[in-house]
């Protein structure tokens, strides 16, 4: 059915404006992306009415190996109110299965890249029309370049294969929404450092503090000229006890981005390491360095303490 609606509205769509980015793909494939590729053992499940966000979030789930049934998972992420799933709820139903939902650049070629790198990718269209949406989650597991198709697993249908135009319109409705499902430790090829802070701060929330570490130290190793993802580094260290490691992180950060919060919590926790004279002295930076002034108000509090005091 949802494959009917999609070529019916197509036509519509094509009178307003042509598939920029299929036309692009298929004139310059970008450099080593294969022809075709298809993740064929990824489960399937048949959406009930309404429950197309259960469905491909178990099958992203379960392509990872976490097994959950999309009943179960209509607990967690169906709004009945709202007659579906909302985009925030499908990203904290990753989270909340111990994995890290990552939000991906909206482009057909970085869908492809997630496919061929392994990566199972949850899109959201809009089957219907502006002034009458259909909205529905479907999840990318192949593609074929040669016959302009990608290839989903959607509603009722285990191997919908859909042309790339097509896909592409339906998809710009939602402005090319769409995440990856990874296991904590892990990110998908064509991950930003912004999607990635999103991503490890949204985790940090629900996962263990270790789960969290291992999620900080990959990104750091991948992006790392990041702030915030310095800052969460030193943050989970800190909640697994391993104050020295946390002291090293903000340190690190504070001397290459010189921000009063690396400054500020370096100060924090040279103080509980009984290192009063480090801790005056950072503090004192984060007085003077760039930086929400919440930081340093924190810094005159963190002063003012009788342990801090010469």
């Amino acid at each position: 059915m949802w494959r009917r609606i999609a070529l019916l509205f197509g036509a519509v769509w094509c009178l307003a404006g042509c598939a920029v980015q299929t036309a692009a793909l298929r004139e310059h494939a970008p450099p080593g992306l294969p022809p075709q590729a298809e993740l064929a053992q990824t489960s399937f499940h048949p959406q009930t009415d309404l429950q197309c966000g259960p469905a491909a979030l178990a099958t992203a789930l379960g392509a990872m190996g976490v097994e959950a049934s999309p009943a179960a998972l209509a607990d967690e992420v169906f709004l009945p109110a709202r007659g579906g799933s909302l985009q925030l709820e499908m990203l904290a139903g990753v989270r909340r299965h111990g994995a890290v939902a990552t939000r991906i650049p909206g482009t057909l070629a970085a869908v492809l890249r997630e496919v061929a790198a392994g990566h199972v990718v949850v899109v959201l269209q809009n089957l219907g029309l502006s002034l009458v949406p259909l909205w529905h989650y479907a999840v990318v597991v192949g593609y074929d370049l040669p016959a302009g198709e990608v290839i989903l697993r959607s509603g009722t249908t285990q191997r919908d294969r859909v042309s790339l135009r097509t896909f592409e319109y339906t998809w710009a409705r939602s402005d090319f929404w769409a995440f990856v499902a990874t296991p904590p430790g892990q990110w998908p090829a064509t991950a930003q450092e912004s999607s990635a802070v999103e991503a490890a701060t949204g985790f940090e929330r629900v996962g263990t503090p270790a789960q969290s570490l291992q999620v900080y130290e990959t990104a750091n190793a991948r992006w790392p000229a990041s702030l915030p993802l310095a800052i969460g580094l030193g943050n989970a260290a800190y909640a697994l006890g391993d104050k020295p490691r946390a002291a090293q992180v903000f340190e690190r950060a504070a001397d290459e981005h010189d921000h009063a919060a690396a400054w500020f919590n370096l100060a924090q926790v040279r103080l509980e390491l009984g290192q009063a004279d480090a801790a005056r002295a950072a503090a004192q930076r984060a007085l003077q360095a760039p930086g929400d002034p919440r930081w340093a108000a924190r810094a005159r509090e963190l002063l003012a303490q009788p342990t801090m005091r010469p």
